[in-house]
């Protein structure tokens, strides 16, 4: 796509491995040739949300249709839990007196992406966590990750959404069903080793959370967002990112004082 505006949009970003704008590093995109590429599931009645949240998306009608002036008018209502669907767990989500959805800045919500595929490991273990190695072995092929990136980790059972039995491991509600949830997470070694290693905006994934499915202490949100680093669950469409080279804008809702928010994530792709 052409921009009459230039092409070339430079971003300061500020950013260290603990989220927060310190150092400065010039990121460089350009907006010549390429796709944008959406990365959120749309909210509906069909949104997957944990199976003890009480409830899901609902949408009211206030009006549709002709009005009294003659005119066709329409005007709804939603409610929804912040997690669920494609969302922002904030900081304070798991990190007392860290960043709330509204105090992340857009610096650390915009940035280049890479995809660490982890698929084929993923494919016929639902409790498959995403380890070191496996980030090592993606540096091994395609270089070291840059400062400032942002890390998606592919599953690939983004394929399964919406169906809840495939994608969370079970359609049933209430507490007794998180005993048979059942998907993929960042092991917390990883997380802790990221932390030492590199300098990373946010993390994402295609699961409905970055702690696998039956873990109890949830030490990878402890780990990370500890550090003021968010983290965007329930991904979509990361088989359709490059490795590397996508820049990815993560807008959420802005829920004031809010440990999460539905996120509207897309993707640039260059040519």
């Amino acid at each position: 796509m052409k921009f009459l505006l230039p092409l070339f949009i430079f971003i300061f970003i500020a950013s260290c491995s603990n989220g927060d704008e310190d150092d400065d590093d010039h990121d460089e995109i350009e907006l010549d040739e390429g796709k944008w590429i959406e990365l959120s599931y749309p909210f509906s009645n069909e949104t997957l949300y944990w199976p003890n949240n009480p409830t899901g998306f609902v949408m009211d009608t206030l009006f549709q249709g002709k009005s009294a002036g003659g005119f066709y008018y329409s005007s709804f209502a939603f409610c929804a839990p912040e997690h669920g669907g494609t969302h922002l767990d904030a900081p304070v989500h798991f990190a007392e007196g860290k960043k709330s959805v509204d105090q992340l800045s857009l610096l650390q919500l915009t940035g280049h992406a890479v995809v660490i595929d982890v698929s084929a490991k993923a494919v016929d273990n639902r409790d498959y966590l995403v380890s070191i190695d496996d980030v090592q072995q993606w540096e091994k092929a395609n270089g070291s990750i840059p400062d400032s990136a942002m890390l998606m980790f592919r599953t690939g059972y983004g394929k399964y959404y919406p169906d809840a039995v495939r994608y969370f491991g079970t359609d049933k509600k209430g507490d007794s069903a998180i005993a048979l949830v059942g998907f993929q997470g960042i092991d917390p070694q990883l997380a802790e080793w990221l932390l030492n290693n590199k300098k990373i905006k946010a993390v994402g994934i295609d699961t409905p959370s970055i702690d696998y499915g039956q873990s109890s202490d949830f030490r990878t949100h402890r780990i990370l967002l500890a550090e003021n680093i968010p983290a965007f669950e329930n991904v979509a469409n990361l088989d359709q990112l490059p490795v590397k080279g996508s820049y990815v804008v993560a807008l959420p809702m802005q829920i004031k004082k809010g440990s999460g928010a539905p996120l509207h994530i897309i993707a640039f792709v260059p040519d």
